[in-house]
């Protein structure tokens, strides 16, 4: 069952987000929030908590490519309030864990090694092999009494072996260490499945559309 989604609540995810990928923070643009992102093919974001009248109104004004519009909204929702030019985008999910995560404490096994980075508030954990081939990562943002998990990722050759839920568990010790308990993150539909397993629950859809340049393949 899908949980209200607070302004600040996208307030702070965002800025974690945006602090995650060292791009500017979230400004907020009428009911929502815009994010200058400067990708090539993601130039501008805008993230809204319901399908509002100032989202439908974006959504016909907006003409050019690679500007998204995001809402925490299921496809059905909101396709019917869509001009034709919009593509909606694979299917994201809000996801919160307010709560120990239900990892077990397994050992790393010896074949890996852990490493540590910081910048702003985001702590980075990597998981690579002894002769540095990078195996997993994931990044925990800390704003305010939140703690965002972003870009979390192991590579296909390192799946399976519990690489992401020991990688998940790091992370959570330093939001802990902070005395940060909330967790929040955004999952993709093969995330979804993981987080679950490690007691995160369903927070709210986050559905994404945007108008492709003549010359993708989209």
């Amino acid at each position: 069952m899908k949980k209200e989604v607070s302004l600040d609540l996208i307030r702070k995810w965002l800025t974690g987000w945006s602090l995650s990928r060292e791009l500017p923070l979230p400004i907020q643009y009428k009911s929502g929030f815009k994010v200058n992102v400067g990708y090539e093919k993601q130039k501008i974001r805008y993230v809204f908590t319901a399908v509002s009248d100032d989202f439908i109104q974006l959504a016909e004004l907006v003409d050019g490519p690679w500007i998204y519009l995001k809402v925490c909204a299921s496809p059905e929702e909101l396709k019917d309030h869509l001009p034709k030019k919009w593509v909606i985008q694979p299917q994201g999910y809000m996801m919160s864990c307010l709560q120990p995560m239900n990892i077990p404490n397994n050992k790393l096994h010896d074949d890996y090694r852990l490493e540590f980075e910081q910048y702003n508030s985001t702590f980075v954990v990597r998981i690579v092999t002894k002769n540095g081939e990078p195996a997993s990562i994931g990044r925990v943002v800390l704003v305010d009494d939140l703690a965002v998990y972003d870009r979390i990722s192991t590579e296909n050759n390192h799946k399976r072996k519990g690489l992401a839920s020991f990688l998940m568990k790091e992370l959570e010790k330093i939001a802990l260490s902070k005395g940060i308990s909330k967790n929040f993150l955004v999952a993709t539909q093969e995330g979804k499945s993981l987080y679950e397993s490690l007691g995160w629950e369903f927070h709210n859809f986050y559905t994404s559309i945007v108008i492709p340049s003549e010359i993708s393949n989209f």
